[in-house]
């Protein structure tokens, strides 16, 4: 790679070290309601890689956007420093996880400095660090005073190669096996003593408040409320027993076994159901296992929640429909799952689809008892619809119900309220996937969970006044490895003073990024997690960048952290982040960059070899912030040459101040600025960094082409400069405060005022589409008929009544364009070309548009005719078209070459 150009180091470090001398970048703890912009701080796992260098970059690019637009910003960084990956580097390196981890940050930082992010580093934040994590601890005990806290046996998620629980949010499933996200393992059950957060008893509002997250991507939106999982619907009793003659005990009746409820959202099909099943860990599965070798070989072996059909065993009892009083039979299914619902179902095969693939594996009959609504169908009629066919598949959508009794001719949402009301036992219910978060975790390397184990008082927090509570030295073992630290756990108990033993497991380390963006407001503060007035001022946050991997897990907890904040310690938000952004992967050769797959690109080595601002522009302006893109290097050489060019260009004009006239040509060139900047800045304000930086690089292109075609305007001609200089210094950072000095600009670029412009986006547009499309005319129109030399250009520009025209064309809702047209008296006296221009206009009426007016037209075409006479070296003279000729058109004009 070769990136011939301007020491960039040099440039780099001679700005990075002036920002830092001057406090730039920090934030006054009196700052106003400063915008708030952050991104996902970092595991430090000692390199940056190129999806962080995104993520910061856009960041960094915006919080230097809203402080040249005038704004206070509040641009904080940490490190989410707990975590299994180092404690198994510290075990794989004979060193100690605190040890590795400050390694790692040191490195990182000075990579991020490296690259010219804009943090204030007074404000930086470390999770591992005791004034940090003992927020942690009091926050638990906070949630425990409010009853959100539990601790309870429960089957939980268990990573044998990790040796912890790992939350549900942390279960992948990959080919239809659960895995553990962090290390792709097989996960399997166990039982043990968890410790959780009850996140469930804000399922409603964590639901119901998504609709108001307007800035947040719908995808995410969509990921959270699935994971909810909220479900109305009804609970039906059904009373299971062994089927008479299953038992040798009783060959006349049948032994109970009790109530069981099956929570339904479609009471309506009831009389379509046709078995039972029950978990394989349903306690009653788990009683004839004992007793019944098919059932228990099924459970022990065969069951296979995640598998792609779903399996089951049929057993010797029955369940009584408590609706129609039929007995189903009862299987063992490993599509019930014991976590969702009650652990039981009724089976409707007619109107499920997997209950239709397990009816016909089973050889279970399938009935159908709903029906499409007709077109023409008449609830008062006293018809009924005829019942679908469901022998192949079934019908799932709501209906009108058939063979069900009393309830016939009902639509489906009317059956279910009057089959719930009828049904004793019965009842509305709501039902939700999300689970209570379990935060329990069998590690070394996180926060000590605030709590002693006293045999008299059972457990008991930590005082506040003995937080934090520290981690002991480091236990390399295998287990749970603060179980080996004998003389950490031995303590007495607050309550009593008896001998007593310390919690051993450590929380989740998601319980350090559900708060941290809080602790950013008030690091050094050392009476709570925050200042409450200050974060009252200064959340939530206001700008949010991460990615959309964290859309469950981080993301939904910290909305759960900052509703229960609100509710007892004082915050008046209840969102944490106003706008979110998930920003796409950086792929190399469409894949993702990964270690084992070998294709990395490392950002220290093209910083190294290009620069800084080479690497932040060529991010920003390959795609859209949400979108994946690939790595190029030729792109980054092509970036590295364009910054070259514009460093060439500012030297130029200050070492040979022009003289040219303020002419027309200068008074399109200004105008170019004005239209540039206008519609920069609002992709700036869309943070669609790609489209701004490329509108800026059209005007470098143009600010070329003005020096190459006459002697430019002095003043224009700088200000030109200057606003590219300052459209992109929020991406290019280091380059630009150089060309700003040396364009004799005051102050740091990085403070100075974004550029004004009072251009019209629109007019703007339609100015330049008319510019690029007539040249693009012109070429054509050379390129076919072969003219190599052209003598002179004519432009004619359309007659005034084909604008008037297409105006009644845009406004008309009428099918009879034509008709609408020729009512105009300015139009239809123009004969046979009114006629023909009114074809073309019907004809492409789904793909019109206004374009600008006849005399802004023809102004716009005179103002740019150097740019035409630069690249055919023939003079361009703008004249009006016939009025009756019908070869120009609103936006089009009629061109003609003379050789």
């Amino acid at each position: 790679m070769s990136a011939d150009g301007y020491d960039h180091e040099t440039v780099e470090r001679r700005w990075q070290e002036a920002w830092a001398d001057a406090d730039v970048y920090r934030t006054p703890d009196d700052a106003t309601d400063p915008a708030y912009v952050l991104g996902m701080y970092p595991y430090p796992s000692g390199e940056l890689h190129m999806g962080h260098v995104r993520n910061y970059t856009i960041t960094d690019a915006y919080a230097r956007y809203l402080r040249m637009s005038g704004e206070e910003v509040l641009h904080p960084m940490g490190w989410d420093a707990f975590g299994l990956p180092a404690e198994n580097a510290a075990k794989e390196r004979d060193t100690n996880p605190r040890e590795w981890t400050e390694e790692c940050i040191a490195r990182m930082k000075g990579q991020m400095e490296s690259m010219g992010f804009g943090y204030d580093w007074e404000r930086e934040i470390t999770t591992c660090e005791p004034d940090y994590f003992r927020w942690n601890q009091w926050l638990f005990s906070r949630f425990h005073e409010e009853g959100l806290v539990s601790r309870r046996d429960a089957e939980v998620n268990w990573c044998p190669s990790c040796e912890t629980v790992l939350a549900d949010e942390q279960v992948e499933l990959e080919d239809g096996v659960e895995i553990c996200w962090r290390c792709d393992t097989p996960v399997t059950q166990r039982e043990l003593s968890q410790w959780f957060l009850e996140i469930t008893r804000y399922a409603d509002e964590l639901l119901d408040a998504i609709d108001g997250l307007e800035g947040w991507p719908d995808p995410v939106r969509g990921m959270q409320r699935n994971w909810i999982g909220r479900q109305y619907g009804t609970r039906l009793p059904f009373e299971i027993g062994e089927a008479p003659g299953a038992s040798d005990e009783d060959d006349t009746g049948s032994t109970e076994y009790g109530t069981v409820e099956a929570f339904t959202t479609r009471a309506d099909t009831v009389f379509g159901a046709t078995f039972f099943a029950l978990a394989p860990d349903h306690p009653i599965s788990e009683t004839v296992a004992e007793d019944d070798p098919e059932v228990r070989r099924f459970v022990e072996e065969e069951a296979d929640p995640e598998g792609d059909e779903p399996n089951g065993v049929r057993t010797d009892l029955t369940a009584t429909n408590p609706v129609t009083g039929e007995e189903l039979p009862v299987f063992v299914a490993d599509f019930v799952l014991s976590d969702v619902g009650t652990g039981a179902l009724m089976g409707v095969p007619g109107h499920d689809d997997r209950d239709h693939a397990f009816a016909e594996k089973m050889d279970v009959p399938i009935e159908p008892v709903v029906a499409p609504v007709p077109d023409d169908w008449n609830p008062d009629s006293g018809t009924v619809p005829d019942a679908p066919d469901v022998s192949e598949s079934a019908f799932t959508d709501d209906g009108v119900l058939v063979n069900s009794e009393e309830y016939i001719g009902l639509e489906s949402e009317a059956a279910r309220e009057r089959i719930t009301a009828d049904t004793e036992g019965a009842e509305e219910a709501t039902q939700y996937r999300l689970r209570d978060w379990g935060i329990s975790r069998q590690r070394y390397w996180g926060t000590p969970i605030p709590v002693v184990h006293c045999e008299s008082c059972g457990p008991v927090m930590v005082p506040d006044e003995d937080l934090p509570v520290e981690l002991p030295e480091f236990v390399n073992t295998t287990g749970n490895p603060l179980d080996a630290a004998e003389e950490w756990k031995e303590t007495t108990c607050p309550d009593c003073r008896a001998e007593a033993e310390r919690e051993t497991d450590t929380m989740d380390t998601f319980v350090d990024s559900s708060w941290y963006f809080l602790r950013y407001v008030s690091p050094d503060i050392e009476s709570a997690p925050f200042d409450v007035e200050r974060a009252n001022d200064w959340m939530p946050v206001d700008q949010y960048v991460g990615g959309i991997e964290h859309a469950v897990m981080h993301l939904l907890y910290s909305r759960f952290f900052t509703k229960v904040l609100a509710d007892h310690e004082g915050l008046e938000h209840r969102e944490p982040f106003t706008d979110y952004l998930a920003q796409g992967m950086v792929l190399l050769d469409g894949s993702k960059m990964s270690k084992s797959k070998g294709n990395v690109v490392s950002p220290q080595e093209i910083v190294a070899e290009y620069g800084a601002d080479t690497a932040r522009l060529f991010m920003m302006q390959a795609a859209q912030p949400e979108r994946d893109f690939d790595w190029s290097e030729e792109g980054v050489r092509s970036t590295h040459a364009f910054l070259n060019r514009l460093r060439g260009m500012v030297e130029s004009f200050v070492e040979d101040d022009p003289d040219g006239d303020d002419d027309a040509v200068a008074s399109y060139v200004e105008s170019e600025i004005a239209a540039t900047v206008a519609i920069a800045t609002e992709e700036y304000e869309e943070l669609t960094f790609n489209r701004a930086t490329r509108k800026a690089q059209d005007l470098v292109r143009t600010l070329r082409q003005y020096a190459d075609y006459t002697e430019p305007h002095a003043e224009t001609y700088e200000r030109g400069l200057a606003a590219v200089v300052r459209l992109l210094a929020p991406v290019a950072p280091h380059l630009t405060e150089e060309l700003h000095d040396e364009l004799g600009g005051e102050g740091f670029v990085a403070e100075a005022n974004w550029p004004d412009s009072d251009a019209d986006r629109e007019h703007a547009e339609r100015r330049r589409r008319l510019v690029e499309n007539t040249r693009g005319d012109v070429r054509d129109i050379i390129e076919v008929a072969g003219i190599d030399d052209p003598e002179r250009i004519e432009l004619a520009v359309a007659p005034d009544w084909t604008y008037r025209a297409l105006e009644v064309a845009l406004e008309s809702e009428s099918p009879n364009l034509i008709g609408d047209l020729m009512g105009v008296e300015e139009i239809r006296e123009h004969g046979d070309a009114a006629a023909d221009y009114g074809q073309d206009l019907q004809a492409g009426r789904e793909a019109l548009e206004p374009t600008l007016a006849r005399e802004e037209e023809r102004a716009a075409l005179e103002s740019a005719a150097w740019l035409i006479e630069r690249e055919f070296d023939a003079p361009v003279r703008v004249v009006d078209a016939d009025p009756d000729a019908g070869d120009a058109e609103p936006g089009r004009p009629a061109i003609e070459i003379v050789e």
